[in-house]
């Protein structure tokens, strides 16, 4: 098993940054790739993010060019910049076992950081 916590959420002005932090911690050796996810008061989950064992990585187009994702050993890490009240969500750390394929769902999943941005 694995356990994913996040962390780094909070209130911040449009135009602002924030870093989501999430640790792995468990069977680390079995984690694949790994992403973030968001979701929004009414509506469905969304992609945020994507970074491979490899360092390969993949984004939403709504967050290409301010956001950042990357890796290291048992933690990964979300870096947002110019944030837009649209990007207000509970953001998701998710794991998947062994497999970077972008066919492959996630296994495990955090409990959620709560990102507001305030217009």
């Amino acid at each position: 098993q694995v356990q994913l916590v996040e962390s780094g959420g909070g209130l911040v002005q449009a135009g602002g940054s924030l870093r989501l932090s999430c640790a792995a911690s468990g069977s680390i050796g079995s984690i694949g790739a790994m992403g973030w996810h968001r979701q929004a008061p009414g509506k469905q989950r969304e992609s945020v993010a994507r970074i491979t064992r490899g360092g390969s990585t993949m984004y939403a187009d709504s967050v290409k060019g301010r956001f950042t994702i990357s890796r290291n050993n048992a933690f990964i890490y979300l870096q947002m910049n110019s944030l837009k009240p649209e990007d207000t969500a509970v953001y998701y750390c998710a794991a998947t076992r062994f497999s970077d394929s972008v066919s492959t769902p996630y296994s495990y999943w955090g409990q959620g950081t709560q990102v507001t941005v305030s217009s």
